[in-house]
């Protein structure tokens, strides 16, 4: 099915992001990024995924990165909620998993803000429990 609109287009990027994320197929992620993209990650430095991101193999990259650092069969995502506006998309919903240097586990809610232009996701800002994956990080 071709988009009809902006907002049809905006939701089947994201919806092919979701897909790419869940296949965990850094190439087509990585492809799906703008080659600069307004990443907003809140610094910590305790959690080894969790740096600062411009580009879009870097992007791409945080989800290899958190998949080597966390226990894949611990890891739960859900969307609870998928909004679109435009070029807009916002999901909300709930993460959790387990650090494997630690052992321990974390969770809480999340929102992520995308945007998309052209086809690509040009702005990435998430907001999640940090003091939960901070503590999980932290022997």
């Amino acid at each position: 099915m071709t988009p009809t609109t902006t907002a049809d287009a905006t939701r089947a990027t994201v919806q092919k992001f979701l897909d790419l994320r869940l296949a965990g197929d850094t190439e087509g992620l990585t492809a799906l990024f703008a080659d600069d993209v307004d990443w907003l990650l809140a610094e910590n430095p305790v959690v080894p995924w969790i740096r600062p991101r411009s580009t879009a193999a870097e992007c791409a990259a945080q989800f290899m990165e958190l998949t080597e650092h966390t226990v894949p069969e611990d890891a739960r995502a859900s969307v609870d909620t998928f909004l679109v506006d435009g070029t807009d998309a916002v999901l909300m919903g709930h993460i959790s998993g387990t650090v494997r240097a630690t052992g321990k586990s974390f969770a809480g809610p999340f929102a992520l803000r995308l945007t998309v232009e052209g086809g690509r996701i040009t702005r990435h800002h998430l907001y999640e429990n940090s003091v939960s994956i901070a503590a999980a990080c932290t022997p």
